[in-house]
């Protein structure tokens, strides 16, 4: 599912008193802003740029276009010298984070041959530190990338900025569905629900079992038969697949597919206990299959009313590592791996191979019956990220990188997964459990950590590593 691009808001500048002085200076300035705005269309971004700015009228103008744009972020180009004062006012009223960048013409100056005019083109660096102390003077988080202007690695690190702000902007505008309750006794799932909104933005929607079960009523035989076959194109399917099974399912991911468009949700996490085999009990073991299909969609969907890893899940989708539903499993000290995924959805685009549907006539824990996911998320780098929730009511981020590597795994209708973060498999367990996080996290493919400290940074939560 495409999501809504971030909007970036672009300006460049540089100190007008110059331009009379040295006649050559600005057109060479503003042809390196055109190469700026350039690479900077070339991330999935909207791009809003309001020119060129020579002095602080100018840097006001420029701050209310970009106040009326709405951006995630705003870029500001430190050509040569200019005074805080005209960018300021940009910080201050577009209520988006600002990163300055500092990216001078070449790797290096023509020492021999250059004049005061040459010299001011790569002079974007002269002004940063009056920047940060009127940012942090005035209450603005100041963040700064520097490099040339064909630096890969500060475009790496401008691309991570926008990254994050569009994770950022996700969150902001995010209509997260809860449906259900709590799996009784697992107080550590618990979520303050006003505490998503405090912290990150967005919306959570309240959901019965009943909107489901609505829904799931209305799917037509016909609807029902095409998402079995898609199921049946996407899965490998065990003998122990039972054909009732299987229809039951395909027919709760229509009405899944329905209550996620209705609702229009970014991410859901559901639990029922539900009784005896009723209805209820029936939709809550018949979920497994749509839900996978949807996280794979770009909706991640969570059992045991996991909200907080639904949320997890969701940043690390946006961040294009997929991010699966995750808790440990066992140790093995043997090989030095920790062994973690779940039981229930999975993020199936980061499987190793085909996934395979298994049937169950136990789901262990839990009510019901059905169809169930296993996979090994796709061998190499991977990061562990959670989220969890402070007693004071703040948000942390947790996370930890390692790799997948190849092992036995047990066949047992779960995603299970042998990660190896380069230490004493029981050291990592105590160091990560002693964090506080809840008993699920979100395991996505790449190390992460990197893109995760900039989202910190646009959150203002703490990022704890193991």
């Amino acid at each position: 599912m495409a999501g809504k691009k971030v909007r970036v808001g672009l300006v460049a500048g540089g100190l007008g008193a110059y331009w009379p002085q040295f006649p050559g200076l600005l057109p060479q300035l503003q042809e390196s802003a055109r190469r700026v705005a350039e690479r900077m269309r070339g991330f999935d971004a909207e791009i809003v740029d309001v020119g060129f700015v020579s002095d602080a009228q100018e840097g006001a103008a420029a701050a209310e276009k970009l106040r009326v744009a709405g951006c995630d972020l705003i870029v500001g180009f430190l050509t040569t010298y200019m005074t805080a004062t005209m960018l300021l006012p940009i910080a201050q009223r577009s209520g988006a984070p600002v990163l300055l960048v500092n990216l001078q013409p070449t790797p290096s100056m023509d020492h021999a041959t250059f004049d005061t005019g040459q010299w001011l083109a790569y002079c974007g660096a002269c002004p940063l530190p009056e920047m940060a102390n009127t940012f942090q003077r005035c209450g603005v988080p100041f963040r700064s990338v520097s490099g040339y202007l064909e630096d890969e690695r500060a475009w790496a690190r401008i691309g991570r900025w926008v990254r994050a702000a569009g994770v950022r902007a996700t969150l902001r505008h995010g209509r997260h569905g809860l449906m259900g309750h709590l799996y009784p006794g697992m107080l550590d799932v618990s979520t303050d629900l006003t505490l998503v909104s405090s912290n990150f933005g967005g919306h959570v929607e309240v959901l019965e079992f009943d909107d489901l079960r609505v829904r799931v009523e209305k799917v037509t035989d016909a609807e029902a038969a095409a998402k079995r076959a898609e199921a049946e194109e996407v899965f490998e399917l065990a003998d122990t697949v039972k054909g009732a099974d299987l229809d039951w399912a395909a027919r709760v991911a229509v009405g899944l597919d329905r209550l996620v468009a209705d609702f229009e949700l970014d991410s859901l996490a559901y639990y029922h206990r539900g009784l005896d085999g009723e209805v209820h009990e029936r939709l809550g073991a018949g979920m497994i299959l749509g839900a996978s299909l949807l996280t794979a969609r770009g909706v991640p969907a969570t059992g045991e009313y996991e909200l907080r890893t639904s949320l997890a899940m969701l940043i690390m989708d946006r961040l294009g590592a997929g991010g699966s539903f995750t808790e440990l499993q066992a140790l093995d000290f043997e090989r030095g791996h920790v062994e973690m995924g779940h039981d229930g959805p999975a993020h199936l685009a980061i499987s190793a191979g085909k996934p395979l549907l298994r049937g169950l006539g136990v789901y262990h824990g839990k009510r019901g019956y059905g169809v169930s996911v296993e996979f090994d998320v796709r061998h190499g780098p991977v990061t562990a990220f959670g989220l969890i929730q402070r007693p004071d009511g703040r948000f942390a981020f947790l996370a930890s990188e390692g790799r997948t590597v190849a092992g036995p795994l047990l066949r047992i209708g779960n995603t299970t997964s042998r990660v190896d973060f380069g230490r004493d498999p029981g050291e990592w367990t105590d160091e990560w459990s002693a964090t506080g996080v809840s008993h699920h996290w979100a395991l996505g493919t790449g190390h992460r950590t990197a893109d995760l400290k900039a989202l910190a940074d646009l959150l203002d939560v703490d990022l704890h590593q193991v």
